[in-house]
C-alpha cells in the first residue's frame, strides 16, 4: 500500500499526464492560471503543491481531485492521457497481466510501429469535426507508446499477455487496417504485417523469453480490454476502450485506472481463469499456425 506522502508525489506525474492529454504546454499551464512556469514544473517533478493551487490546475484541465491524487479511480477519455499514465505506472512495474487485443503493444515488433500511424490516422472518418487537431495528438501517442516500449525492453518486467484467438484471426483476415473499405495491394501490405505480428507471438512462444508468458484464448473474452500492474504489495487495473490493432480506436471511450482491491481482485480471477483455460507452448504455436494458414 502506498504512503501518503508518496502518494503525494504521484499528484505530479498525473498533472503531467492529464495537461499532455489536454494538448497544453507548461507554459500556457501557467498563462491560464497565473501560476509560474518554475512552479509548474516544479509540481509535475512531484514537489508538494497547496489545495488552492491545485484546484486551479484541475479545473483547467477538468479532471476531478480524486482523480488527482489516484483516490478511488481515475478517469480519462483521453487516448493520449491513457498511454502517458500506462508508461508511468510500467516503470516500476514489477508484473504486468495483460488482455489487450489483439496483442499486447509492448510485445509488438518494430514493423507494427512502422505502419502504426497510418493506421491511426486511416481510423478517423473523413467527417470527424476534430480530423485536422488530431494530427499532434496522433503524433504524441505514437511518441509516448514508442518511449513505453523502450522502457519495458530495458526493465522486463515479469509480462502474462493474454492473446484471443478470434481476434487473430480477425486480425489476419482484415490486416493491420484503420478502416473498412482497403482493398487489392494494401491490403495485401497489411495482412502481411499482421501475419508478421501473429509469426512474431509464435516465435515468443518457441523461444521462452524470460519473463514473457502468452496463452491464447479460445473462450469468450471480456469486450474491453484491461491490464494488471503489481509492484510489491500494491496493485492497479486499467480498463480501456482504446485498442490498436484493427479498427483501432484512440478517439473515443472514457478509460479507468484503479488500485480499488475489489477490482484488483475481480480482474486477477478472470485473469487467472482465462490463463488457466488458455492454449500454451506447442498447442499454442499450433493454433497460431493454423490461423496464419487460414
Amino acid at each position: 500500500m502506498s504512503t501518503q506522502y508518496q502518494t503525494i508525489l504521484l499528484v505530479g506525474e498525473r498533472l503531467r499526464s492529464y495537461r499532455i492529454g489536454k494538448g497544453l504546454t507548461p507554459d500556457e499551464v501557467a498563462e491560464k492560471t497565473g501560476i509560474s512556469r518554475a512552479a509548474i514544473y516544479r509540481y509535475e517533478s512531484g514537489k508538494p503543491i497547496k489545495s488552492d493551487v491545485l484546484g486551479k490546475i484541475a479545473d483547467l484541465l477538468e479532471v476531478s481531485l480524486t482523480s488527482l491524487f489516484g483516490v478511488g479511480s481515475e478517469y480519462t477519455d483521453s487516448a493520449l492521457t491513457f498511454f502517458e499514465r500506462m508508461k508511468q505506472i510500467e516503470a516500476s512495474a514489477e508484473q504486468i497481466s495483460v488482455m489487450f487485443g489483439p496483442i499486447s503493444y509492448l510485445l509488438t515488433t518494430d514493423k507494427f510501429d512502422a505502419i502504426l500511424g497510418k493506421v491511426l490516422r486511416e481510423s478517423v472518418p473523413d467527417s470527424a469535426v476534430d480530423r485536422r487537431s488530431l494530427e499532434p495528438e496522433i503524433h504524441q501517442i505514437l511518441t509516448t507508446l514508442l518511449e513505453r516500449k523502450a522502457n519495458f525492453t530495458k526493465r522486463r518486467p515479469n509480462i502474462v499477455s493474454l492473446v484471443s484467438s478470434a481476434e487473430l484471426e480477425q486480425f489476419a483476415h482484415n490486416g493491420f487496417v484503420g478502416r473498412q473499405g482497403i482493398t487489392g495491394a494494401t491490403l495485401n501490405e497489411r495482412r502481411a504485417i499482421a501475419k508478421h505480428e501473429i509469426k512474431n507471438i509464435i516465435n515468443l512462444l518457441r523461444e521462452q523469453p524470460m519473463g514473457v508468458q502468452i496463452g491464447v484464448v479460445e473462450d469468450a473474452t471480456p469486450g474491453a480490454s484491461f491490464q494488471i500492474f503489481r509492484s510489491g504489495v500494491h496493485a492497479q487495473v486499467a480498463v480501456s476502450p482504446f485498442r490498436l490493432g484493427t479498427y483501432p480506436n484512440v478517439r473515443i471511450g472514457v478509460a479507468t485506472i484503479t488500485s480499488s482491491q475489489e477490482s484488483v481482485h475481480l480482474h486477477q480471477k478472470v485473469t487467472e481463469q482465462l490463463w488457466k483455460n488458455s492454449l500454451k507452448g506447442a498447442k499454442a504455436i499450433e493454433r497460431l499456425e493454423r490461423i496464419l494458414k487460414g
